[in-house]
């Protein structure tokens, strides 16, 4: 049944439903754990209800040991699993408990000794050589650089922004400026190809971790000179992100720059990934305001095509890609009709985090729906 809602947070029903619908993240060290509570991060910094802090320390502490991190292990050279170091590095700011420094510099560790690629780019994973991702840059480098900091030299900024460097030279496509989700720097894995090394197309999320990633290293920059070349990477994606959001509901499809091809679906994770970078953006003044009129018809899209209020009178949030990769199986060779087949799932942690992002950010620039009102069903 529709229902029309005047005045209401988003973030603060969706935070609820979150913590009703998850009591506890704590089965597993996995990114998504790290990408809600980032979300419910900024709902406790908006709203300062203690509730979505106790929330975040409460499922971090259970991770903490005395030699290390519950479920972590360091020699798997996995870059998603730096991703909960952000949620470790926020509950150590807010509390001083040496126990969070203790897990965020064994994360850190991981950085000094990750695989590289000849020009010390982090690969994805041990087990896929040589490669890197765009989803790699969301989860290592905003933490990198909040911990460089927090507690190191200026100095090793250099590599963090050696790594967008490198993500920018051989992933962006020269015609849309859109990014590849992957490249293989020997061009030898079966979804490369022969001539770039880069994989087929651009997948909605992985892009959505770039642009995050983007606006959110940025927040931890001191000198103008990098803030520049990741600013001037914003606006480079800012453009061709409005090129490819849909006309006719607002917001972005699994793969980007296939709306009109048969299998193609609108795609929420990334949605709320690319309203939360182009609102952000906006509020920062890395772009011009001019961009609002996007992001406002991106989020009253996601709603429109996602949110969907549950018999408890809870939120879902529908319509997010389960996972897309590259590699390991021989199914996840890049192609279009790859990512197409990938499922699709309600409350996927991944759609719901960044959901919480983008409309935090609306409603800190709009009081969002304090005098409109919107239909979902």
């Amino acid at each position: 049944m529709a229902q029309q809602v005047f005045g209401r947070r988003w973030s603060v029903w969706m935070a609820d439903s979150v913590l009703s619908k998850f009591p506890e993240l704590r089965n597993r060290w996995a990114y998504d754990y790290g990408v809600v509570c980032k979300g419910l991060e900024m709902v406790y910094e908006w709203t300062k209800d203690e509730k979505y802090f106790q929330y975040i320390e409460d499922n971090m502490n259970h991770f903490l040991l005395d030699d290390g991190i519950r479920y972590y292990d360091l020699e798997a050279y996995n870059i998603d699993y730096i991703n909960n170091g952000k949620s470790l590095l926020y509950v150590y700011g807010k509390t001083g408990d040496d126990r969070y420094k203790k897990a965020v510099e064994l994360l850190r560790s991981q950085l000094d000794t990750h695989p590289r690629t000849t020009e010390g780019g982090f690969w994805h994973k041990k087990v896929y050589e040589n490669h890197m991702w765009l989803d790699g840059l969301y989860m290592a480098q905003p933490f990198y650089a909040q911990y460089i900091n927090v507690f190191e030299e200026e100095k090793d900024f250099e590599d963090v922004i050696r790594q967008f460097k490198l993500i920018d030279t051989h992933l962006k496509d020269s015609k849309t400026h859109l990014l590849y989700h992957g490249w293989d720097e020997k061009k030898e894995c079966f979804w490369a190809d022969k001539e770039t090394g880069l994989s087929a197309n651009f997948w909605g999320r992985s892009v959505g971790w770039y642009a995050c990633a983007l606006v959110d290293t940025l927040d931890y920059l001191i000198k103008e000179e990098d803030r520049n070349i990741l600013i001037g990477m914003v606006k480079d994606l800012a453009a061709a992100l409005v090129k490819v959001q849909s006309e006719k509901n607002g917001v972005w499809y699994q793969v980007l720059d296939k709306e009109e091809e048969y299998g193609n679906y609108p795609e929420a994770s990334c949605s709320c990934m690319f309203t939360y970078f182009l609102l952000k953006c906006i509020r920062k003044g890395y772009i011009g305001e001019e961009y609002f009129k996007y992001a406002k018809k991106s989020y009253y899209g996601i709603i429109r095509e996602f949110i969907e209020v549950d018999e408890k009178a809870l939120l879902n949030l529908k319509g997010t890609v389960y996972v897309s990769g590259l590699g390991g199986d021989k199914l996840r060779d890049g192609s279009y009709d790859y990512y197409i087949s990938e499922p699709k799932q309600t409350n996927n942690l991944l759609g719901i985090g960044a959901f919480l992002m983008a409309s935090v950010e609306m409603e800190m620039q709009l009081w969002f729906l304090a005098d409109e009102s919107i239909v979902i069903s």
